[in-house]
């Protein structure tokens, strides 16, 4: 076999000029545009349809159970035995577009089910606590943190769905498409024809691969900034309701595991009440059950007024904060439309220095994430602020700093919070309680 006979092997040569005139002929790009029409449209239906498919197969149990053979089944089953169905029940025109859409499903679907399984659960209950809305959490957690992994499989996945479709084209041969003028290529032994087409498959594969990536970066981009569409534009601080909160002979923990019990509390409206238990008393699991995280083992839980609609804000022990934003979208998203845009911006600064304003989170220093977090329960509308060791990663100066700010800005509120310092808790003007204190109060 020599290279330069075009019945066996064409040179470089006589492939590059092949390619030249192919691309220069009057039908060239209706030929492209029939195969990457269909082979494009097939793939974004497939990716569309994933999307939805894996979305509810997480949700709902029942939905799993159906699709888990029939994708299984996809993915394993050779895709010319497809093309071959495919072609008795669709026609050769349509082949493609059927074709690459169950080859590209199955890969889309379990990168979305891995994906939504990923989803930061912590940053979740932060969003349910502060009452954001599906959409907004949708636009500003669920598909950010999604896309890591539906990039990945894009890579390859936009590459697999032309060869899928070239295949499929190349069986049906219908006319005016990629596969057919190889089919044809093959029949007459020319081999430049075979490389040039080749080439240009691999080429449009590369630059759809290298767009769609990009696209789905930018949307990234584009649901953040949709997520907050709308909040920080109240005009006024929010008036707090008399609400204050009341446990009586109240058990917590864990299925299977009781970590306090006999609680029993109430604190009326405008209360300060810091706990300064030690580490592992169960602290964080009282929070989790007065925030609504976790269900009561027994006893009852509410407001002192019977209002089952009170509002709650928090700041819990470790960061929970959407990375990709900077802190004032992080203020608002939480907050809200009611929230008071301007005076959230006003406490960023008096809390943080000039240059970490339009930073993402992600780039904050540990101290710099702890004070968006209680700038966005304080701009939160809401009845009662439960603070999880909120001081604990401030030096001295800064700590003295956020009490001062959290005492003049609970304007009525109700405060919950833990301490391992009383001084906190004489900043704030707080009384000092123990869990134990409160079984004894039952």
């Amino acid at each position: 076999m020599k290279v330069g006979s075009e019945l066996l092997l064409a040179s470089p040569l006589a492939t590059f000029t092949r390619l030249l005139q192919l691309v220069v002929e009057p039908r060239f790009w209706e030929v492209v545009g029939f195969s990457a029409s269909r082979i494009i449209g097939g793939f974004l239906l497939a990716f569309l349809a994933a999307i939805v498919a894996g979305a509810c197969a997480q949700r709902w149990r029942v939905v799993s159970d159906v699709l888990a053979l029939p994708v299984a089944l996809l993915r394993s089953t050779p895709v010319v035995c497809i093309v071959v169905i495919l072609l008795m029940w669709f026609g050769s025109r349509s082949v493609s577009v059927v074709s690459v859409f169950l080859m590209a499903f199955p890969a889309v679907y379990y990168s979305v089910r891995e994906a939504l399984t990923a989803v930061d659960k912590k940053v979740a209950e932060m969003l349910s606590v502060f009452d954001v809305g599906g959409l907004r959490c949708a636009l500003a957690q669920t598909w950010p943190e999604m896309l890591p992994f539906l990039i990945a499989t894009s890579r390859s996945v936009c590459g697999m769905s032309w060869k899928a479709g070239v295949a499929a084209e190349l069986i049906g041969t219908p006319l005016g498409s990629i596969g057919e003028r190889i089919y044809q290529a093959k029949l007459l032994l020319e081999t430049g024809d075979v490389f040039s087409w080749t080439i240009i498959i691999v080429s449009f594969a590369a630059l759809f691969e290298c767009l769609f990536v990009e696209l789905l970066k930018l949307s990234g981009k584009l649901t953040l900034a949709l997520a907050v569409q709308g909040c920080g534009r109240g005009t006024s601080l929010q008036v707090c309701r008399d609400v204050g909160i009341k446990l009586a002979d109240a058990s917590i923990g864990y299925p299977g595991k009781v970590v306090q019990q006999h609680l029993s509390l109430c604190l009326p409206a405008t209360s300060r009440c810091c706990l300064i238990d030690p580490s592992g008393a169960g602290k964080t699991t009282f929070f989790r059950t007065v925030l609504g995280l976790q269900p009561l083992l027994a006893g009852n839980i509410g407001s002192c007024t019977g209002d089952r609609n009170m509002r709650m804000a928090a700041v819990f022990q470790e960061a929970r904060l959407i990375e990709a934003m900077d802190a004032y979208d992080n203020v608002v998203l939480a907050a809200g439309p009611a929230c008071d845009g301007s005076h959230a911006e006003a406490l960023l600064r008096e809390l943080l220095p000039a240059e970490a304003l339009t930073l993402p989170v992600k780039q904050l220093s540990g101290g710099q994430r702890r004070r968006v977090e209680l700038v966005r329960a304080l701009a939160a509308p809401c009845d009662l602020i439960v603070l999880d060791e909120p001081f604990a990663a401030l030096d001295d100066t800064t700590r003295h700093n956020a009490c001062n700010v959290l005492s003049r800005e609970l304007r009525g509120r109700t405060l919950l919070m833990s301490s391992h310092s009383k001084r906190d808790a004489r900043l704030l003007r707080a009384s000092c309680m123990t869990l134990a204190e409160m079984q004894h109060r039952g």
